[in-house]
């Protein structure tokens, strides 16, 4: 750290401590007697280090031997006389690590204090300590939980690290206040002076080359008697924190009853050299450049990150769908919310895609989230607005369509999430909980009321195409829900609608669709019909592997109908547990909206007055079907008999010819 051919005749110059050990002067510290301990030393130039590079560190100069500090007689404390010139020399001119203080202790064992804010002279477990300490910090900090007024003060500290009194650190030589950088790295020279009659202490700062200012920096009355024991160890503390900085005392003038001795400026040790002007600048070049690559790192990644990030959510977004941005998600918040469409969280498939159940990232609201393929972009404008039209339904037995979102060939589309899952679950294959009838009859309200709603009572007339108990949702409280209304006509959208492309699913198609491909609320209303017998009895519409006179549900009820045991088509599940009037209704107007003639078929205003017993059920004879209801209007029944055997060509045909129609989502 220091030239070889340093000049050690300055050592032998320096004035040592006089006889007396209350009044000394050490111009430098070579030949001083001094306690050390942390990393505190003294170089060969007579300079003394309390803390150099090593960080966190703490370092401790004490005269080896205490001094009475109080009157024998009296019990009150000595006036005293300071002087001393300090260096606190930062590696990075912003960042810096703590001050130094003058200090009187009545140990000068210190182990227990930590450095940073603590200054060598406290620790956080117990800040108050029990060894007396009275010290004048020159801190270079600013901490909120000592009550610090800045980083760059004066302080008056008693057995603790917040201070009784404390101001900026400046300096008036006659021209006015000026502040004075602590960590400027250059000599400051400190006097410190305490009058027992007034009780007085001043503390008065100004750079080396600088006379004594004649005002203080630091003013404040303390009665030191109450502070301190009758014999003190007199020194100098130090410490820093994570931020190299080096603290160094030149110079030490002290005395007891009475004014400290000038010290002598040539005489002092010289601060070690921080480095040439060409190392700095090629310092500052070489930061510079790190900086200029880093960033371009940075800013390489971003922009690597930002195109994978846009490729992977990019959306299929046009100018005219601007008018239905409230009802658009985006497809990162879907993302998110469905931890990728993981396998996980798939809730079920169909003919029209996979749902996910997903919590959106902001709201934490539970959704479910459907992923439809549509590939084509013909008719996409009312594709989109057929669904955004969709989205304004409001009835509480449908499952509510929250929004949309368009992403390349991909539909998603988002409603509110059911808890309870699908009807199926509860019928077939040996369900997980066995619904009890009035729930069942409950169910069947609900969704009849839903279907009336999609067929009458909005603005638009809305088919559903696929009404089965697996787009039968339960909310929390086992209500049915219809699901995925109009799906089913909105994914055809587009195509002719005499086509024979069918969509629906198999058992629950109504004949006509065969002939002309086109839905109507009529082929609901047969969807419905047997909708109603598997619900009553337990069994899907079409079971390949029942016997072979049991396939078809709607043969087998028509057929214990024709033989006056109706009610043993019931679900043989349910016991006798179950209302005799009500099953055999539901069973009843089963067989009625499953008419093979579209006409026949009671609408759905006509279902719900059935169901809420407004309305009675037509009588059905054995040698035919007499559909003709009273008081139905424009619109109702048409006389119609039908035997039963043609009832079941017509409606549900043979498997075998079901198989070889064209049918989707099966």
């Amino acid at each position: 750290m220091f030239p070889k051919n340093m000049f050690f005749f300055l050592i032998l110059t320096l004035t040592t401590a006089s006889v007396q050990d209350d009044n000394f002067t050490y111009n430098g510290f070579g030949a001083a007697k001094l306690h050390l301990d942390g990393i505190a030393e003294i170089a060969p130039n007579g300079l003394l280090i309390l803390t150099d590079t090593r960080e966190p560190a703490k370092g401790h100069a004490f005269l080896p031997t205490p001094l009475r500090f109080k009157n024998s007689t009296t019990g009150k404390a000595l006036s005293f006389s300071t002087s001393f010139i300090f260096a606190i020399v930062p590696k990075y001119q912003d960042l810096f690590g703590h001050g130094i203080a003058f200090v009187l202790a009545q140990s000068a064992n210190l182990s227990y204090a930590l450095p940073s804010q603590f200054l060598g002279l406290f620790n956080s477990s117990n800040p108050y300590s029990s060894n007396q300490i009275v010290a004048i910090e020159f801190d270079t900090n600013m901490n909120p939980e000592f009550n610090d007024i800045d980083n760059n003060h004066v302080g008056i500290d008693v057995n603790g690290p917040k201070s009784l009194s404390s101001k900026h650190a400046a300096y008036d030589n006659g021209g006015g206040l000026k502040s004075l950088n602590l960590v400027s790295g250059k000599p400051i020279q400190a006097w410190i002076e305490y009058n027992h009659l007034d009780g007085q202490l001043n503390v008065t700062l100004a750079p080396a080359d600088v006379a004594k200012p004649s005002v203080p920096c630091l003013s404040s009355n303390v009665n030191l008697s109450s502070w301190i024991s009758d014999y003190m160890y007199v020194g100098f503390s130090s410490a820093v924190g994570p931020f190299i900085t080096s603290h160094y005392m030149l110079g030490w003038s002290f005395k007891l009853n009475g004014k400290a001795q000038a010290l002598d400026l040539s005489q002092l040790p010289s601060l070690p050299r921080i480095g040439s002007k060409s190392t700095l600048e090629s310092w500052k070049i070489g930061l510079l450049i790190i900086l200029a690559i880093v960033l371009l790192l940075i800013i390489t990644i971003g922009v690597i990150f930002f195109v994978k990030s846009s490729t992977k959510f990019r959306e299929v977004f046009e100018d005219w769908e601007l008018e239905y941005g409230p009802q658009r998600f985006c497809y990162k918040d879907l993302f998110l919310a469905t931890k990728g469409f993981r396998d996980q969280h798939l809730l079920g498939a169909g003919g029209f895609g996979r749902v996910y159940k997903g919590v959106l990232p902001d709201s934490e609201i539970p959704v479910a989230v459907k992923q439809v393929s549509h590939e084509s972009r013909q008719g996409m404008r009312e594709f989109i607005a057929e669904i955004v039209s969709i989205g304004r339904l409001r009835h509480r037995n449908l499952v509510q369509l929250l929004g949309y979102c368009r992403r390349k060939g991909e539909l998603l589309l988002v409603y509110e999430f059911m808890p309870n899952s699908s009807l199926d679950k509860y019928l077939f294959n040996q369900p997980k909980l066995m619904l009890s009838w009035g729930q069942r009859f409950h169910i069947i309200k609900g969704v009849a009321s839903a279907l009336y709603y999609l067929h009458e009572g909005w603005e638009k007339v809305v088919v559903h195409r696929d009404i089965k108990a697996s787009n039968i949702l339960l909310d929390d409280q086992m209500n049915g829900r219809l699901g995925d209304f109009g799906l089913a006509r909105l994914y055809d959208h587009g195509t002719d609608p005499q086509t024979t492309h069918v969509v629906g699913t198999l058992g629950y198609l109504a004949p006509e669709l065969t002939k002309t491909g086109k839905a109507t609320t009529g082929t609901d209303v047969f969807a419905f019909g047997g909708f109603l017998l598997e619900v009553a009895c337990g069994r899907r519409p079409i079971e390949i592997r029942a016997s072979e006179e049991d396939v078809v549900l709607v043969d087998k009820v028509l057929e214990c109908w024709k033989a006056g045991t109706i009610l043993e088509a019931r679900d043989p599940n349910l016991g006798n547990q179950y209302i005799v009037e009500e099953m055999e209704m539901v069973l009843k107007l089963g067989l009625l909206c499953s008419h093979p003639n579209s006409s026949s078929r009671p609408p759905m205003r006509l279902v719900m007055r059935i169901l809420e017993r407004d309305a009675p059920l037509p009588e059905i004879s054995e040698d035919g079907w007499n559909a003709e209801v009273s008081g139905m209007g424009e619109g109702g029944f048409d006389n119609y008999g039908m035997s039963g055997s043609s009832l079941l060509t017509m409606s549900a045909c043979s498997p075998s010819t079901m198989e070889s129609l064209p049918l989707t989502g099966r």
